[in-house]
């Protein structure tokens, strides 16, 4: 029985926001869900998973790909920092890229190193972690086409690589995948994935398994045509592409195709859903994330809203944009699917994050897939066969009113209809970039709580008519933002996605920009488009530590631990994307990427004696100031 949820709900029992920072304000209580008790593990099976369930080399103490592990639960097992000890951390060292863009990437550690892959020109970094101020060993400078900085649709970003196959593989903005030695930053093959004269772009971080990458494109504004394809880790050779649109052969859809609702059932739904040939630039993109499940052996990938925006041109479903995909990762044929928001009318993305969980589901454990989509509801689904176990609200929204518990469909609400095109829509909510956008999620399995950043926002909307150039915007749509109820534009939430409701909220006075990561510890990081770096406890939201950064942070914080044996903490700033709507606000920060990596300052090295000069003569920094030493 599918567990649904009522719409036009209003989360704001959060109270009235405050200024970003460490206050009483923050520190909430939980809310509907009981924590568990300190020491308590909810779900023990998911902290025993076997070792499949990682990348080849993967350690309790590295991290080489964006989720940590296939499932993409972000969840690291170490405990050095502790709720306890948390608010001493200090700055062990930082990195400037000194590039402007959003920094959206997670930072990756393999042994002794670690690897920053920064946006557009997209240099990538080695920095060794044996020596203080952890040093470059190499930069790797692809030099990629700058015709794409002008097709890129909301900034020139990076989500990030992947290390497999001594490998430091990710996409460059002007569509080519690029595989560099991780021990001499030599490149080892590159590969032409599109053309950016087209308006294609890429931007998401690829997944690698056995001996296959992983990767799909961005242009869902510029009339592209969605894919995602498999290359050969050895080589970069293309084997397999699937398109989110048009025919069967097209979509690889075959007769191992089984979704589990009717309505997603027949031939050649992806052309025929669509007015004659619209699909072929009705995007479906994949510009977010890919994850694994290795004991069904399928891969999982969302596709983005349909263009153009204005859905007065595109009668129909318009399947299969806004929608998620389970795939054979050998030949690339869907297995079922699913979509989100049919006939998308709010630019409403699926791509969002799909974390891989085994969940008590009214009394039987199910294999789920759990998304937090940008249309607002949270999305609890059999991975094995697609059908929709739990959908709730997980923000505000009123765009619809519930979903259908038959066809799992939304029940739209018809105040916040887009069409007929060419007038005002007004407080439509959330806006276009979703109740969440492309951030990152975490599951601990100690709390058995999914913990997701919130956008608390709405939208004024008008269809308007749109040609399709190649190259250029295929957008048709005028539209503005503004916060939601309460006035807040973020919030960091923990979800019990087997009941689908919240167990507690920390409000935010600008975006959630960077997903969360959570540890062994029972702690949360994450970090807010002002700047701010903080950690709660995973079981009750409270607040416990908070760091202001330089910029704005979009990245998912990562943890790792360094050469010395101790446990750190890294996350990108750099603000960007998204937010940028917001830089008129007060307190917005400048732009700029910086790595920052912190630690408890027992751990921070004394600063080392330049030549000729004694331990503690007054110049450099004093171990523990946190001024770029360890």
């Amino acid at each position: 029985m599918l567990a649904v949820g009522g719409a036009l709900v209003a989360f704001t029992g959060c109270g009235k926001p405050k200024a970003a920072g460490l206050d009483a304000a923050n520190a909430l209580p939980p809310s509907g869900r009981a924590p568990l008790a300190a020491g308590d593990v909810a779900n023990p099976a998911m902290l025993t998973r076997a070792a499949r369930w990682y990348p080849p080399g993967a350690t309790e103490g590295n991290w080489l790909t964006t989720g940590r592990d296939y499932g993409m639960t972000r969840y690291s097992p170490l405990t050095e920092i502790t709720p306890a000890n948390v608010g001493r951390l200090k700055t062990a060292f930082s990195f400037s890229t000194a590039v402007p863009h959003g920094h959206e990437a997670t930072p990756l550690v393999a042994g002794n190193t670690m690897y920053v892959v920064a946006p557009f020109p997209d240099r990538a970094y080695a920095l060794d972690l044996t020596q203080p101020g952890a040093p470059v060993k190499w930069t790797f400078e692809p030099d990629p086409s700058p015709t794409a900085v002008g097709k890129a649709c909301c900034d020139a970003v990076t989500r990030g690589a992947m290390i497999a196959d001594g490998k430091l593989i990710y996409n460059l903005l002007d569509d080519h995948t690029v595989a560099v030695d991780t021990a001499t930053g030599h490149e080892v093959w590159r590969t032409k994935m599109a053309n950016v004269e087209d308006g294609i772009t890429m931007t998401m971080a690829p997944l690698v398994v056995g001996d296959r990458v992983y990767v799909g494109n961005s242009g869902g504004e510029m009339g592209a045509h969605g894919w995602v394809a498999a290359l050969d880790v050895h080589t970069g050779k293309e084997l397999w592409r699937a398109f989110s649109t048009g025919p069967d052969s097209l979509v690889r859809i075959n007769d191992t195709y089984k979704p589990f609702y009717s309505w997603l059932k027949g031939k050649d739904l992806g052309a025929t859903s669509w007015p004659a040939d619209a699909w072929r630039h009705g995007a479906g993109a994949v510009w977010g994330w890919i994850s694994y499940d290795p004991d069904l052996d399928l891969v999982y990938h969302g596709t983005s809203n349909p263009g153009p925006w204005n859905a007065d041109q595109r009668q129909g479903l318009n399947l299969f944009t806004s929608a998620v995909f389970a795939r054979d990762p050998a030949t690339g044929y869907a297995r079922w699917a699913f979509q989100f928001t049919p006939h998308n009318e709010w630019d409403y993305d699926g791509v969002n994050w799909n974390i891989l969980a085994d969940l008590p589901v009214n009394g039987q454990t199910r294999k789920v897939m759990v998304q937090f989509n940008r249309n607002g509801f949270a999305y609890t689904i059999d991975r094995a066969t697609g059908e929709v176990l739990v959908a709730k609200p997980f923000g505000y929204l009123n765009w619809a009113t519930g979903i259908d518990p038959k066809t799992a469909q939304p029940i739209v609400n018809p105040e916040k209809e887009t069409v007929p095109a060419g007038r005002w829509v007004r407080n439509i909510c959330p806006p276009d970039i979703g109740v969440t956008n492309w951030q990152p999620a975490a599951y601990s399995a100690r709390t058995g709580l999914f913990y997701a950043a919130v956008n608390n926002a709405c939208m004024d909307y008008k269809g308007r008519e749109a040609s399709y150039i190649a190259g250029t915007p295929y957008w048709g749509a005028d539209m503005t933002r503004h916060a939601g109820p309460g006035g807040n534009y973020g919030e960091l939430i923990a979800w019990d996605a087997a009941a689908g409701r919240r167990a507690w909220a920390v409000p935010e006075a600008f975006y959630v920009g960077g997903g969360p990561l959570v540890t062994g510890s029972d702690l949360v990081f994450y970090g807010t488009s002002d700047g701010w770096l903080r950690a709660v406890h995973a079981r009750t939201g409270q607040v416990l530590w908070a760091q202001k950064l330089g910029s704005g942070i979009h990245s998912a914080p990562m943890t790792y631990r360094g050469p010395d044996g101790h446990q750190y903490l890294a996350v990108m700033s750099g603000v960007g994307g998204f937010a940028m709507t917001l830089q008129s606000k007060k307190g917005f920060p400048p732009r700029g990427g910086t790595l920052y990596v912190f630690t408890l300052p027992e751990n921070i090295a004394a600063v080392p004696s330049l030549p000729g000069q004694q331990q503690g003569s007054g110049t450099g920094s004093p171990a523990g100031s946190g001024t770029g030493h360890r």
